[in-house]
């Protein structure tokens, strides 16, 4: 397990950990059956090569789905993801190496909780980005954990 980033150890601009997958035809069928979005376009090659298509394309859905991990894992067991909204750029497709980054743009507190707004992004192995978006990530103190893990 990854160790608990906490609120007073980030500042504007600091890294969320990277988090990289390479996303196979199988990965794509089990999204589909998952989500319901089987529109041949994400597992059928011979479909996704009718339509101009190199292979077959990796769900939308499937890399807001990647950047919210990547979030959650950076927030750690006693962090949480509060937003997430992603604009789709580009195409990801089977095969591709996918890099999900992103980075704090602002530390802030809201109504108690200690927030990160984050810049996140998919790019792909050639560094072109598939998809854009934000995020606000809820963060824990040293006090509150401190005391919560001693209460438990």
């Amino acid at each position: 397990m990854a160790e608990q980033v906490y609120f007073e150890n980030i500042r504007d601009d600091s890294p969320v950990t990277t988090l990289e997958r390479v996303p196979t035809t199988r990965m794509l069928v089990m999204y589909a059956g998952a989500s319901g979005d089987f529109y041949e376009l994400h597992y059928d090659k011979d479909f996704a090569n009718k339509l101009g298509f190199p292979k077959v394309v990796v769900h939308g859905r499937l890399q807001a789905a990647l950047l919210a991990k990547m979030l959650s894992d950076w927030a750690g067991q006693h962090g949480s993801l509060k937003r997430l909204s992603v604009q789709y750029r580009g195409n990801a497709f089977a095969g591709d190496r996918l890099l999900c980054k992103g980075k704090v743009s602002r530390k802030y507190n809201d109504q108690g909780e200690h927030c990160a707004e984050c810049e996140v992004w998919v790019e792909n192995q050639d560094g072109q980005l598939t998809t854009r978006g934000s995020a606000v990530v809820v963060l824990p103190t040293r006090d509150i954990t401190e005391y919560r893990t001693k209460e438990v």
